[in-house]
């Protein structure tokens, strides 16, 4: 007679509830602040900056977006509105800037868009670009762009 093999307990692998995603960290600091600072109206411990240890890599959005709690602590300045496309269909969404975001050592300025304080900090395709990562889908984490040995590029063609 045969039977069947013991049923084991199997705990779920780590990260299987969010399969397919890629997490990093991430320094965002008001550029105004840092000027400021530079020009000694403010001191270096008065520029504000948020440190995130989980902003989510997202290819399907363009720029760095921030909920909105995160905007207000930040100190960012309004500077418009644009039409956006999103999961919610086609609304219009307020821009902030501008913010430093830093990576793995490596820096940027954007304009942020702002996205519900539900959503979390995303990165997406422009801020890649800039800092020249793409994603290990394997490691699921961001690389330096092979085509270009790792290092910190710019292509001007």
């Amino acid at each position: 007679m045969l039977t069947a093999p013991p049923k084991r307990k199997t705990k779920p692998k780590p990260g299987v509830k969010d399969m397919g995603r890629v997490m990093t960290e991430a320094l965002i600091e008001n550029v105004a602040d840092l000027y400021a600072e530079k020009l000694h109206v403010i001191r270096s411990d008065e520029i504000r900056k948020m440190q995130i240890t989980d902003a989510l890599v997202d290819t399907g959005a363009t720029l760095l977006s921030l909920p909105k709690r995160i905007i207000k602590q930040l100190g960012l300045e309004k500077i418009g509105e644009k039409r956006v496309t999103s999961s919610a269909g086609l609304r219009t969404s307020v821009m902030y800037g501008p913010g430093r975001l830093t990576i793995q050592g490596r820096t940027c300025t954007m304009d942020v868009m702002e996205v519900p304080n539900t959503v979390p900090v995303l990165v997406g395709q422009l801020p890649l670009e800039h800092l020249d990562f793409v994603i290990d889908m394997r490691g699921r984490k961001l690389i330096g762009n092979p085509a270009h040995g790792g290092e910190h590029m710019y292509e001007l063609f």
